[in-house]
C-alpha cells in the first residue's frame, strides 16, 4: 500500500487560539463597522485574511537572526541577503525595503510619471494605487479564461498577448516604464503563469523596447506550478525553474512576507545599474540607506534562509497541497470556487455564491461578513471594494470576478483547521437564499479603500 502524504515538518512550538460565540462575533462586527481589518486579532479563530507575514518561521530561520548584523552600513546580513539573491534569482543590483508595497513606491518613483500606461496581468491592489497615485494608468491584459472560474486553465495568470501588443502599439513607448508580470496572479485568483508566457511577453517587450518586471510575491509557488503543469520541466528543480523565469525579466519587487516566509521585509532586484542607482536615491529618501532599507539585519539574514527554503520542493509541495485539500473539500460540498485551485488561497465565487445579493452592496464582502459570523473565520474580499473608484468619473470599478479569498498562512494551521473553514462555508452556501442583503459605505479612503472602509448594513425600500 502506497504511504499517505504527510507535511515535509514537525512542530516546535504552539499558539492557543480562542473560540467565539456568534452572539460575540455579531457585536464585533458591527464595531469593526463590517470592515474585517478593524478587528483585533483575538476576535478571529481562523485567520486567512492574507499569507503576507503571517507564516511560521523555521528553526533555522530563527538560528539565522541571531546572527543578524545590526551595523548601519555594510552589515554583513545585507551581503547575505545580496549573495541569496544573487544565487536563486540572478540579478546583480538589489535595494532592501520593509515590505513590498515600499519597493513598488521607490521603484515606481524613479520609473512611472504621470500619463504613463503600465499593462500587465491584473496588477494587486497595492500595485495599481501605486501607478495611480502618480496620475499614471494601469492596463489589465490577462488572458479571458482567468475570470471564468469555471474554465479549467492551467495558467490563468498569463498575459494575452494581443491585449498586450494592442497596448505597446497604442501608447508610445515612452509613456511605458514597464510591463509588470505578476507570479502568481494574485488578483485572477493566485494563478500562474506560465514559463512560455513569460519568455513571449519578454521577446515581444523587447521588441518594443520595453523592460519586464515581476510582481514577485508569490514565485516559488508560480515556479512549483510550472513544474507540475508544464511540459518540459517535470525533471527540473525548482531552483533551476526560478533561474530561467527571471531570465525573461529586467527586475522585480519583493514583498518577502510570502514565498520567503518572513514576518517583515521587501526588496527591490534589478539588471540595469543606471536604473538600480536611481532608485537608490528614493531608497534612501523613503526607507533608508542602501544596505539596510528599512530592514534590521536580523530580518535580512532570515529572508536570506526563507529564500532557500522557499525554494524547496518538498516545502511547496506540502504547502499548496493544503491549499487543495481545502479547495477540494469545498468543491464536495458545491462552493463554487476558483478552478483550478492556486498557490496561496481558495478563491471563492461570491457572484455565484450569493445570487440575490446586487453588485452595489458589495457581494464578496457580504460573504466575507457571512463566514465571520458563522465561525470566527477572518477572509479578505477580492471584488469590488478592492477595485476601488475609477480616478476620473469617481463610480465604483465592477471587476469582472467578485472573490472571497481564504489565503492560507505557511506552516501555521493543520488540515483540521481547513475542515472547519470548509464546513462553515458550507453551512453559509446551504442558507445562502435567505441572504438577501449586502452592505453600503459610510466612509472610505480616495485610494485602497477597503483597508479602511466603514460599512453599514443595506436597507431595501419597501412598497407602502
Amino acid at each position: 500500500m502506497e504511504l499517505p502524504f504527510s507535511e515535509s515538518f514537525k512542530i516546535k512550538m504552539v499558539e492557543p487560539i480562542r473560540k467565539s460565540t456568534r452572539e460575540e462575533r455579531e457585536a464585533w462586527i458591527k464595531d469593526a463597522k463590517y470592515n474585517l481589518f478593524n478587528l483585533r486579532s483575538d476576535q478571529v479563530f481562523i485567520d486567512l485574511l492574507t499569507d503576507s507575514g503571517t507564516g511560521a518561521m523555521s528553526d533555522r530561520q530563527w538560528a539565522a537572526m541571531m546572527l543578524g548584523d545590526e551595523s548601519y552600513a555594510g552589515a554583513s546580513s545585507y551581503y547575505n541577503l545580496k549573495n541569496a539573491i544573487k544565487n536563486i534569482i540572478g540579478f546583480d543590483y538589489f535595494l532592501p525595503t520593509h515590505q513590498g508595497r515600499a519597493a513598488e513606491n521607490v521603484l515606481f518613483s524613479a520609473l512611472v510619471k504621470e500619463g504613463d500606461v503600465v499593462p500587465g496581468n491584473s496588477h494587486f491592489d497595492t500595485t495599481k494605487g501605486h501607478i495611480e497615485f502618480r496620475k499614471a494608468t494601469a492596463i489589465d491584459c490577462t488572458i479571458d479564461e482567468a475570470f471564468n472560474t469555471t474554465v479549467d486553465h492551467p495558467f490563468k495568470g498569463n498575459l494575452d498577448l494581443n491585449k498586450l501588443e494592442y497596448v505597446l502599439q497604442k501608447h508610445p513607448k515612452e509613456n511605458i516604464p514597464m510591463i509588470i508580470v505578476t507570479v502568481t496572479c494574485n488578483s485572477s485568483g493566485g494563478q500562474p503563469v506560465s514559463m512560455q508566457n513569460m519568455r513571449e511577453v519578454y521577446a515581444m517587450a523587447k521588441e518594443y523596447g520595453i523592460r519586464v518586471l515581476f510582481d514577485s510575491a508569490r514565485f516559488a509557488e508560480n515556479a512549483y506550478f510550472i513544474k507540475l503543469r508544464e511540459e518540459g520541466y517535470a525533471d527540473k528543480s525548482i531552483k533551476e525553474i526560478v533561474k530561467e523565469m527571471y531570465s525573461y525579466a529586467d527586475g522585480m519587487t519583493m514583498s518577502s512576507k510570502k514565498d520567503a516566509i518572513v514576518n517583515m521585509g521587501g526588496f527591490i532586484a534589478l539588471r540595469e545599474e543606471d536604473l538600480f542607482k536611481k532608485a537608490s536615491q528614493f531608497n534612501i529618501i523613503y526607507e533608508g540607506f542602501v544596505t539596510y532599507g528599512g530592514m534590521s539585519g536580523r530580518d535580512m539574514n532570515a529572508l536570506a534562509q526563507g529564500l532557500d527554503e522557499g525554494t524547496e520542493f518538498d516545502y511547496l509541495e506540502t504547502r499548496i497541497k493544503q491549499v487543495a485539500y481545502l479547495g477540494n473539500k469545498l468543491k464536495e460540498f458545491g462552493v463554487p470556487v476558483q478552478e483550478p485551485f492556486g498557490g496561496h488561497a481558495i478563491f471563492v465565487d461570491a457572484k455565484r455564491f450569493l445570487p440575490n445579493i446586487p453588485k452595489e452592496e458589495y457581494v464578496a464582502q457580504t460573504l466575507a461578513i457571512e463566514l465571520y459570523k458563522e465561525a470566527g473565520i477572518r477572509g479578505v474580499e477580492i471584488g469590488t471594494l478592492l477595485a476601488d473608484r475609477d480616478p476620473q468619473t469617481r463610480e465604483n470599478r465592477y471587476p469582472a470576478l467578485e472573490l472571497l479569498r481564504l489565503a492560507i498562512p505557511r506552516r501555521v494551521y493543520t488540515n483540521n483547521h481547513m475542515d472547519v473553514i470548509a464546513v462553515a462555508l458550507k453551512n453559509v452556501y446551504d442558507r445562502r437564499n435567505e441572504i438577501t442583503n449586502g452592505y453600503t459605505i459610510l466612509e472610505e479612503a480616495p485610494i485602497m479603500r477597503h483597508f479602511t472602509v466603514e460599512l453599514t448594513p443595506a436597507v431595501k425600500e419597501t412598497a407602502e
